[in-house]
């Protein structure tokens, strides 16, 4: 990858603190990877410049603003000709309720993601877009009863194979 910013484990480790928390100072950020603020500021907007950082975002506590449900989705194509997957690819994009779209390997072609205010909704969404004639053959939905472990931050230690911190001991 040519033009590429090569990342030391300063910068891989201000990746990890924005995760935890992008709204965090630059003075606070700075404190946490060992920085003085100028060049830890620096830092940031170079791995901004390069597209290392691509958005700041909160977190909302869904269940608090309304009620909601979350519907995994497998959809089989009829057909699986590259024209087939990008016409169904381009009709589903600017679909509000759905969340994220995986083109997978497997029994199936893709696993979406649909977060809707009900069964009702979803199914209604469904239809819509099996009457569009974009090339569904069948789909099957897996309503999401409990979702007791999501994370939103990327497991960049793993990944990279970055030094695990030693786990504290509280005696």
């Amino acid at each position: 990858m040519a033009g590429q910013v090569k990342l030391d484990r300063i910068d891989l480790s201000i990746l990890v603190q924005l995760q935890l928390d992008s709204a965090q100072t630059n003075l606070k950020l700075a404190e946490k990877v060992g920085l003085s603020p100028s060049p830890c500021l620096q830092r940031v907007k170079r791995l901004e410049s390069a597209g290392y950082i691509t958005g700041y975002g909160a977190r909302l506590n869904l269940a608090k603003l309304t009620d909601s449900v979350t519907v995994f989705t497998e959809v089989t194509l009829v057909d699986h000709r590259i024209d087939d997957f990008a016409k169904f690819e381009a009709n589903i994009r600017d679909v509000d309720e759905l969340m994220e779209c995986h083109l997978i390997s497997g029994g199936y072609d893709y696993l979406l993601r649909f977060l809707a205010p009900s069964i009702a909704h979803y199914q209604e969404r469904m239809e819509n877009l099996l009457r569009r004639n974009i090339g569904i053959e069948k789909y099957f939905s897996y309503v999401v009863l409990k979702s007791p472990i999501v994370k939103s931050a990327l497991p960049l230690k793993t990944l990279l194979a970055l030094p695990q911190a030693a786990p504290s001991r509280s005696n």
